[in-house]
């Protein structure tokens, strides 16, 4: 995946990954601190993914792996647990989340400071990773957007003095078909050209969703072999997005009983049960974004959609028209954001090991389907932050 004919995203990972394994394996050096850098949520998994593997074994995660989120732990506390040596684990894991906390008002001057001291002497038995993916960084990394590059130039001259800065760039169609053809390929199976264009088409280079589906095909044509555009077309039905989809109707139309009734039959027809939370609540966030940006750009008929929906963000055809009716139902951007908010709050929660995942995405969607409370001006900064 590291090889040069991998797109920025992917390239950038490799050489992340590679780092990571050659430290475990005790033949390269392990940096103090990496940032994360876009929203790819499947390359941002994959990092993780390897983090674990090789500093976080399953038996000692509980006492070394920790999860912190700049909105509710300040970045002192962060340091000073990760300078505190482990009694229970010898090696330290620590993911931080919210980064734009450190680029929200404000020069933070005290916050830069500390980290500045505890990198130069960090713990060497300890890792830092900030997930910055506040950012989005398109698949040709000279087409950001101009507020992204300037958050994106503000990390490297901050974190980046002393991290390592890892570009989690969009994967393109041309990169997600090539993986799909690879992972096909190391599961001793033979992908077709026209089914990888199909599944890539057919989930709109969505890299989670491509993961999941392939994962299934390779399970249904166990044996043969091969998977035949045939296959995608049998399997890769938008069955479970033609669900999403009337989940939003429901929450659009602020339906709280059919909302409800509609998550009960996504979560009841998964094949991993409650399990499958986070899935579910990564395609609403992604649902809900892709409505922002309809309703802010006027968007009002399916021709439209594609120019005001970049590569890799994009629904499937069939549900261009119901998402435009769905964005619309909205009478301001702050309504969407609330609901972005509550999702992000959900997703916190169920990262945090919760004793009933089906019931965070129950009280998620009963808010979501619900009119916002009203306000008073005075006690609006405050819900703000608290939503």
């Amino acid at each position: 995946m590291s090889g040069s004919r991998w797109g920025t995203g992917f390239s950038a990972v490799g050489r992340f990954i590679a780092e990571i394994e050659a430290a475990a394996a005790g033949k390269g050096k392990l940096r103090a601190g990496y940032v994360l850098a876009g929203d790819e949520l499947f390359l941002l998994d994959r990092c993780r993914e390897a983090v674990l593997k090789a500093f976080a074994p399953p038996d000692l995660r509980d006492f070394c792996l920790s999860d912190l989120d700049l909105s509710t732990t300040p970045v002192f506390e962060i340091l000073d647990r990760a300078q505190t040596p482990s009694l229970m684990a010898p090696f330290q894991v620590i993911f931080v989340r919210n980064v734009r906390q450190f680029y929200t008002r404000g020069a933070k001057k005290e916050e830069f400071a500390a980290l500045d001291r505890y990198f130069r002497s960090p713990n060497p038995q300890a890792v830092l990773i900030f997930v910055a993916d506040f950012l989005r960084i398109p698949t040709d990394i000279r087409r950001m957007d101009l507020d992204d590059r300037n958050r994106f130039d503000r990390i490297q001259e901050t974190l980046g003095e002393h991290c390592s800065v890892i570009e989690m760039a969009h994967v393109g169609e041309e990169d997600a078909m090539r993986w799909a053809v690879a992972t096909a390929q190391a599961a001793d199976s033979r992908m077709d050209a026209d089914a990888a264009r199909e599944l890539v088409d057919a989930l709109g280079a969505d890299m989670m969703l491509i993961s999941s589906e392939l994962e299934k095909l390779l399970l249904y044509t166990l044996g043969r072999g091969r998977i035949t555009l045939g296959d995608v077309e049998t399997m890769v039905l938008a069955a479970k997005q033609r669900s999403l989809y009337e989940l939003t109707d429901a929450i659009s139309s602020r339906n709280r009983a059919r909302a409800l009734a509609l998550l009960h039959g996504l979560l009841n027809s998964s094949d991993a049960g409650e399990d499958a939370a986070i899935g579910h609540l990564y395609m609403l966030a992604r649902t809900f974004r892709q409505m922002l940006v309809i309703l802010e750009k006027n968007v009002r008929d399916s021709r439209a959609i594609w120019q005001a929906l970049w590569q890799g963000f994009r629904m499937p055809p069939f549900a261009a028209d119901d998402l435009i009716r769905q964005a619309r139902r909205y009478k301001s951007r702050r309504e969407l954001t609330r609901a972005l908010r509550l999702i992000a709050r959900a997703d916190l929660e169920l990262r945090s090991s919760p004793p009933d995942k089906r019931l965070v995405l129950e009280r998620l969607v009963y808010d979501l389907a619900s009119e916002p409370r009203q306000t008073t001006a005075f006690a609006s900064t405050q819900l703000s932050l608290e939503v």
